[in-house]
């Protein structure tokens, strides 16, 4: 039984999972997906060892991560999270999508296909709306459209973008709440973390890479439900839920992420949030 760590890029988060790890005596493989390649005619034997037989997708890039789990998979190998969670949570529409089908309130949403659709759309939500890439981290490319004009700017630019998945326009409506949002921190059935990200002083978005502070956030019975049918709607694993406290109509799920960061959870949390990744991980190798 051996522990694999797939990555592109050392955070916080996976010296965390490390030193977690070590601290267990367990034989953590950790693979540098940018100095490796895989042989998809590889027996599961093979790649298990150099991968371990239960292996965390821990990379940056969503594609990258994507890729390494479905060949792992494919083989038989267990990867957390699986690619079907990969796929939905990697993608903005696909977790929309998903929310919906499980009647998980979410922010309204509208997608279109061109500059005359998207501009539609932002009609019908009305001004301000929220332009988002359908993949992306971080709050990068994440556009407040605050009235025609800079809709009609904004999405000209992106019609000049080479990358095709810039021409389908995922817009949402702009939730007014509070300067602040939730984020939790899920593993397996339980919630292990949960916060309150504040916006830093000269931005509207709470990322924590981006400056924001956290605090400890009261989970209660009835959120802790939603975040679990958040959590199941999506196909379970290590994910990091995020909500809104909307004035209007209450909590609201807007993100779910795969490949979560939790150094900032970690700051405020009673547990360790990398122990208990590395247990959750132990447990599903076991079975």
């Amino acid at each position: 039984m051996t522990l694999g760590l797939v990555y592109d890029r050392i955070r916080v988060e996976e010296k965390e999972l490390i030193e977690s790890a070590k601290s267990r005596g367990i034989d953590l493989k950790l693979v540098d997906t940018k100095q490796e390649y895989i042989d998809i005619h590889d027996e599961k034997e093979k790649l298990e060892e150099k991968y371990g037989t239960t292996v965390l997708i821990r990379c940056v890039s969503y594609f990258r991560g994507f890729s390494v789990g479905a060949c792992l998979e494919n083989k038989g190998i267990k990867v957390i999270n699986n690619t079907k969670v990969l796929q939905i949570c990697g993608n903005k529409l696909l977790t929309s999508l998903a929310l919906v089908k499980a009647k998980i309130p979410t922010p309204k949403t509208m997608v279109s296909f061109s500059l005359e659709g998207a501009l539609e759309s932002s009609e019908k939500l009305g001004y301000p709306s929220v332009l988002k890439p359908l993949i992306g981290s971080w709050g990068r490319m994440v556009v407040p459209l605050k009235d025609r004009d800079i809709a009609k700017a904004m999405i000209e630019m992106r019609e000049e973008m080479s990358n095709p998945l810039d021409k389908i326009y995922y817009i949402q409506e702009y939730v007014d709440r509070p300067p602040r949002d939730i984020r939790c921190i899920v593993v397996g059935d339980e919630i292990v973390s949960a916060i309150y990200r504040y916006s830093p002083p000269d931005d509207w978005r709470t990322n924590v890479a981006r400056g924001g502070t956290v605090e400890p956030y009261p989970v209660n019975d009835e959120f802790e439900d939603l975040i679990l049918r958040t959590s199941k709607a999506v196909g379970g694993g290590v994910l990091g839920v995020d909500a809104m406290e909307s004035k209007e109509h209450g909590i609201l799920i807007h993100e779910i992420n795969s490949t979560v960061e939790f150094r900032g959870a970690a700051s405020v949390s009673k547990c360790n949030i990398a122990d208990e990744i590395i247990k959750y991980a132990l447990k599903l190798d076991r079975r």
